[in-house]
């Protein structure tokens, strides 16, 4: 069972996500993760360039160390299982700087003062690969380096065209989807997550009115209710087949023993569930 760790606190989770390194590859430098986290640190903070602090209130920090911690442990349980994935210390790092950014898309330049940046909702993948690339190469990174944090980037996200993407290589699609299933995982069995979803709301009807785009699945939610409703079925319906289908069952490397003992997190999401469907 995995120890608690504040993922309000960007410390803590850089702390279990070195953790989770030393443990894959004792023999590894360890430097780039405060590196990581420091880079991903400034830009939500409004310390990076010409961009604001997010301000989008359900897409905060939290919810990008939320993934982050998910992600961190599942490496380490798939380390610990012993599946073969040819997971190195760099395609680690690579993994890690893109759960860090991989909701940077959020994020407003400051000359943008209309609205949060949860209007960019529908189109903050993109932008957050064009966010990391834009970063990584000014701190030097090589071309296929930052190609791979985009391409993991651009797995996120229910409606994620896995098919389009150009990975270079096999681990790093592994990486990618795993990266996808913790930003999935790590929202969804946050402890406040239901009381979160009215605050989601708010985001999609933002993003829908900015973006006119009355076709996309976030416009179909009527109200916060809505959308409290519906969610366990869309969990049990949509997010549960990607899961197992299009992000090829990583999560089980999250259950202890593998793969078939207690998932903490999928036990914590269908506590959630059931609270959704408990009247009052």
């Amino acid at each position: 069972m995995f120890q608690p760790v504040a993922t309000n606190d960007p410390a803590a989770v850089q702390a279990a996500a070195r953790s989770a390194f030393v443990t894959i590859f004792p023999d590894a430098d360890a430097a780039f993760i405060p590196q990581a986290f420091c880079w991903a640190v400034e830009a939500f903070t409004g310390k990076y360039q010409d961009y604001q602090a997010v301000d989008a209130h359900y897409h905060d920090f939290e919810h990008t160390l939320q993934g982050t911690l998910c992600f961190a442990r599942l490496l380490q349980g798939w380390h610990a299982a012993e599946a073969n994935g040819g997971l190195t210390p760099r395609v680690f790092q690579l993994g890690l700087i893109a759960i860090l950014l991989h909701d940077t898309g959020y994020l407003k330049q400051r000359s943008d003062l209309e609205g949060t940046g949860a209007k960019y909702t529908i189109t903050h993948v993109s932008r957050s690969a064009v966010f990391a690339g834009e970063l990584l190469a000014e701190k030097g990174l090589h071309a296929e380096d930052i190609r791979a944090v985009q391409n993991m980037i651009r797995c996120t996200g229910v409606e994620s065209n896995l098919g389009g993407l150009a990975f270079q290589s096999e681990v790093e699609r592994l990486v990618g989807l795993a990266l996808a299933t913790a930003d999935i995982l790590g929202q969804m069995a946050a402890a406040d997550y239901v009381d979160k979803l009215p605050i989601l709301y708010s985001e999609f009807v933002e993003a829908v009115r900015f973006s006119q785009n009355t076709d996309h699945f976030i416009a179909s939610f009527s109200s916060p209710a809505d959308l409290m409703q519906r969610t366990p079925g869309f969990w049990r319906d949509d997010v549960l087949k990607k899961l197992d289908t299009d992000f090829r069952g990583l999560y089980r490397f999250l259950s202890e023993p593998y793969p078939h003992g207690p998932n903490p997190y999928l036990q914590q999401i269908e506590r959630n569930m059931q609270r959704l469907q408990t009247p009052g």
